[in-house]
């Protein structure tokens, strides 16, 4: 699990909607390329998939508001997804830091 500080903070509603909105164009412009990202939000959690590339839920997030918990539910001998990762917690660290 890796721990992001949630200084601004965010909600989840408000981190559910900047991820809608800005993630995928972030990450696909690092990328250059054209990845389908897909969110679910209940309560506090918020769940990243990318249908393309993993099956199922990648990434799970609990929102509270001293920080961001990221829990990966990928598996090491499917796609690589260390640089799905690691645009994700710079998006993160860039919108809640």
């Amino acid at each position: 699990m890796i721990e992001i500080n949630n200084v601004q903070p965010l909600s989840p509603e408000e981190l559910f909607d900047l991820l809608k909105t800005e993630f995928p164009s972030y990450l696909n412009n690092l990328l250059g390329s054209n990845v389908t990202v897909e969110f679910a939000h209940v309560a506090n959690i918020i769940n990243i998939t990318f249908p393309e590339v993993i099956e199922g839920n990648a990434y799970t997030l609990t929102v509270s508001d001293e920080q961001i918990e990221i829990t990966d539910h990928t598996e090491e001998s499917s796609y690589n997804t260390e640089l799905l990762e690691q645009h994700l917690i710079a998006f993160l660290t860039e919108i809640a830091e």
